[in-house]
């Protein structure tokens, strides 16, 4: 391509995608000489994303099965990438995912990759639902030069399943900014400082779990654990981060927690940008999520030391060694998952080793650097 810059358009259906998981990637891509846009639905993150000198689009790409939308969207992309010419277009999450690489192909893009963070369904999910996400997956894959994996064990459904096939997967594990993510970065005296501004006590027990406020996440089972904590911890505090999602049909009212009587335990800090800092004032962490691809917040967790304890499924497990550097659970037990959670906050030099050995699987396996110069890597080699 000569000194031509490669020109890329990265596509996503929400910002939030943008904001807390690809932000590092797109700067990665910039400082490598890549001509970056970006298109995505209309959201609050986008104005600050385009003032760091991204080229951003807004085309609104439901997460909802809409025939009229969709192919609304698939008019208005295929009219985009017509006219912008891009040498590579990469898409994340399912939706996108078919209909981003769809209209990419139908416009000559010669270059389509798309990244499966995590499949939208899990072991429990009904049969003929699942067979239709699988339906939707392999007609998706179709399309792709190349599909990025996070997740071992999604890499292998989707061999065994007939998504993509083995020279058109690539499995490379998932990552986070281990720097950032850092116990070192945060004295003693910024800690003790960090619980005063949230108004919290010092020396009493702090659990807490970053993810968005949906039923999937596992929050009414941990609700549910965290009243038989708070019985045998009374002080005990649980910081909830994470924004309110309400399109989602299993969104829920913060006012839940009155029916467990936790209501003066629990602590609703929202949409975080410093949740970094929140890490550093935790004890444990806690995700009894039902689904998920490779949690990021669960990585995070571990480069910050902490213990975890989170439910036995792909994209948790694969993050944590049982008893090693946290505790596997049950889904939806919320017995298991209470026993769990009192099981480290009575034994802090467990919980404290588990952390250490948290931290250094997060230095060998999940630095987020070493995937962008993989998929570099896969550009180049698919491109020059």
């Amino acid at each position: 391509m000569g000194n031509r810059k490669i020109k890329i358009c990265y596509v996503v259906a929400a910002d939030i995608t943008l904001k807390y998981i690809l932000k590092s990637n797109l700067y990665y891509l910039k400082e490598n000489g890549y001509e970056v846009y970006i298109v995505c639905s209309k959201g609050k993150w986008l104005d600050e994303i385009s003032r760091e000198g991204f080229n951003v689009k807004v085309i609104e790409i439901k997460r909802k099965i809409s025939p009229f939308y969709d192919f609304l969207s698939i008019f208005k992309l295929f009219n985009y990438f017509k006219k912008e010419k891009f040498d590579i277009v990469h898409t994340f999450t399912p939706k996108p995912g078919l209909i981003g690489q769809l209209s990419a192909r139908l416009a000559g893009i010669p270059f389509v990759f798309h990244t499966i963070f995590g499949f939208y369904f899990n072991e429990s999910t009904p049969y003929l639902k699942r067979k239709f996400f699988v339906f939707i997956e392999k007609i998706a894959s179709v399309f792709s030069t190349k599909i990025f994996f996070r997740n071992q064990e999604d890499f292998n459904f989707a061999i065994k399943k007939g998504i993509g096939n083995k020279s058109k997967n690539k499995y490379f594990g998932d990552g986070i900014d281990i720097e950032r993510f850092n116990p070192q970065k945060f004295s003693k005296e910024f800690v003790e400082e960090k619980k005063k501004n949230i108004n919290l006590s010092l020396g009493i027990p702090i659990v807490g779990i970053v993810a968005r406020l949906v039923k999937e996440k596992g929050y009414i089972d941990l609700f549910s654990a965290f009243k038989k904590v708070v019985e045998k911890f009374p002080e005990a505090v649980l910081l909830v981060v994470g924004p309110e999602d309400l399109a989602k049909k299993d969104s829920f009212n913060k006012e839940i927690v009155k029916d467990f009587g936790i209501d003066n335990n629990v602590m609703f800090l929202g949409e975080r940008t410093d949740v970094d800092e929140i890490y550093s004032i935790l004890d444990v962490f806690v995700l009894p999520s039902y689904r998920e691809g490779f949690s990021h917040s669960i990585m995070e967790a571990c480069s910050m030391g902490l213990a975890i304890v989170a439910t036995n499924i792909r994209g948790c497990r694969e993050a944590i060694e049982n008893e090693k550097t946290g505790l596997l659970v049950p889904t939806k037990n919320p017995e298991k998952l209470a026993e769990a959670i009192i099981y480290l906050l009575s034994n802090k030099e467990l919980a404290k080793k588990m952390g250490e050995n948290a931290r250094k699987k997060a230095l060998s396996e999940f630095d987020e650097k070493v995937i962008f110069k993989e998929t570099n890597k896969e550009y180049q080699k698919n491109i020059l």
